[in-house]
């Protein structure tokens, strides 16, 4: 995952034109309004991070052995095909206690898996976001 990570950029393509292609409209509609969500629980505006992903704030982070480094976004999403991958929500132990009262999900190695908003709680999914937006 390191070189997928260190490969993961900032870049200037506006994340509402990105957010207007994604197929299929009930991914695109879940996530604008995802979009809204963090925008509103952040308090920032949205970065496209490589082609897919869409990032709120940065954090630099380096691995145990310091052969891996970079900037990553402090919480993110993508609104893939099959479902939203939301990025953040699950590096802390609090938010991996509160993670099964999120809903119907499923978890990847460092994220989480929706395949709608209406499957999740939306306000533990704010907690969540709070929580990976607050971490020092």
């Amino acid at each position: 995952m390191g070189g997928i990570i260190a490969k993961t950029k900032p870049t200037n393509v506006p994340v509402e034109e990105f957010l207007l292609g994604v197929v299929p409209p009930k991914r695109q509609s879940d996530g604008v309004a995802l979009a809204e969500i963090l925008r509103e629980v952040t308090g920032t505006e949205p970065v496209m991070w490589g082609p897919t992903m869409v990032g709120y704030g940065s954090f630099h982070y380096a691995s145990a052995s310091g052969s891996t480094e970079g900037d990553w976004p402090r919480v993110a999403f993508s609104p893939r095909k099959a479902q939203l991958s939301l990025y953040g929500l699950k590096d802390l132990p609090e938010q991996v206690s509160l993670l099964p009262q999120l809903g119907t999900d499923t978890e990847g190695v460092g994220c989480v898996y929706v395949k709608k908003l209406e499957d999740v709680d939306l306000s533990v999914m704010r907690q969540l976001i709070a929580m990976a937006w607050n971490r020092t």
